[in-house]
């Protein structure tokens, strides 16, 4: 019924209320001229609240429903005062409960969201009472007391509106600020992981160029190229590597080969069985070839191709030698593989 108050408290306080204003009624039912038209407006009025206070619903008013409740607040308040005396020597006293009635049903309007429609049942409720009571009947009849009712509702649910709105600001804020901390950690478990790795491959050979002051074998000097190589693998390799490629990159370059792995995040949206299958035939790959230099790049998220392997061999230095030059500085291409996302093949 209103933002950030539970349904159930504001519908049993606007009950209470609706239920004192029709004893209100009955108390007085013997002043009016007729009780006739007041009975009624009684039944009328109950059946008003009985539809605005039902349990089910949107919190905000349909239109007909706050269209007829408008409606009814005119019937009631036409109804009941014409039966009524003013001039009497005791007054109107309680018999004028329909002032408090529009106020009540005015305030559930406000309430439901149709201020609008609440402010045209009060502008009702003051030109009657002028022209049936006077300018004076406004303040003796408690119409003033009605319309601070809705004017009170009205400010209450614009209060409770801008903190629900401000509350949801926060709160999305709060999860954007969880998400990006979330993300550092990852990326500094991450950087973590690979400083650790990288220690583990270089810290043996560092061990040794220091114990032999720099003075390294042809074996151990390509060795410590290989883990160069390693370490930039690391850096910007990032998902193309798991242990499987980490094994035969290695593998490869001490068998010559040179090899190049670019991660450019093109592996990012992968779940873990389509990442273990993309890079285990990736390892395959790399098993496999004879290719004097192989390059290892992802591709970007919207393909249907997760890495291409390329692999080139050298010139052909016979061909250099005879002079066909323009023909030995191509590289030949000794490999061509797309690895797909998905398991089944790429057309």
């Amino acid at each position: 019924m209103s933002i950030g108050v539970p349904r159930w408290i504001v519908v049993g306080l606007a009950a209470l209320f609706s239920a004192y204003v029709l004893m209100l009624g009955v108390y007085a039912i013997d002043v009016p001229l007729s009780p006739y038209p007041a009975i009624a407006g009684m039944a009328l009025f109950a059946i008003v609240i009985g539809i605005t206070l039902a349990p089910f619903g949107p919190s905000q008013m349909p239109i007909w429903m706050a269209a007829f409740s408008v409606a009814s607040e005119m019937a009631l308040t036409l109804a009941v005062s014409s039966q009524i005396d003013l001039g009497s020597p005791n007054g109107p006293g309680y018999a004028t409960w329909h002032v408090a009635a529009v106020g009540i049903i005015s305030t559930i309007i406000c309430t439901r969201g149709r201020p609008v429609w609440a402010w045209i049942g009060i502008a009702f409720l003051v030109v009657q009472t002028v022209l049936w009571a006077g300018p004076l009947g406004i303040v003796s009849l408690g119409v003033v007391g009605s319309a601070s009712w809705v004017a009170v509702a009205a400010v209450i649910r614009s209060a409770l509106t801008r903190a629900d709105r401000e509350a949801r600001r926060f709160m999305l804020a709060e999860r954007e600020a969880a998400d990006w901390r979330a993300a550092q950690e990852a990326h500094v478990m991450e950087r973590q992981f690979r400083l650790g790795r990288t220690s583990e491959m270089a810290a043996r050979m560092l061990e040794t160029i220091q114990l032999r002051g720099g003075n390294l074998t042809a074996a151990e000097r390509e060795e410590s190229l290989n883990i160069e190589g390693a370490v930039r693998d690391e850096i910007r390799g990032r998902k193309l590597l798991n242990d499987s490629v980490r094994e035969e990159v290695m593998d490869a370059r001490r068998r010559g080969t040179m090899i190049t792995l670019l991660d450019e995040g093109g592996l990012d949206d992968l779940d873990e069985p389509d990442l273990e299958r993309v890079l285990a035939e990736l390892a395959a790959a790399i098993r496999g070839t004879t290719a004097d230099r192989l390059i290892v790049r992802t591709v970007p998220e919207d393909s249907e191709v997760a890495i291409t392997v390329v692999g080139l061999n050298s010139p052909d230095e016979h061909a250099r030698a005879l002079g066909q030059d323009s023909e030995a500085d191509e590289e030949d291409v000794a490999l061509w593989l797309e690895i797909p996302r998905s398991a089944s093949p790429v057309r």
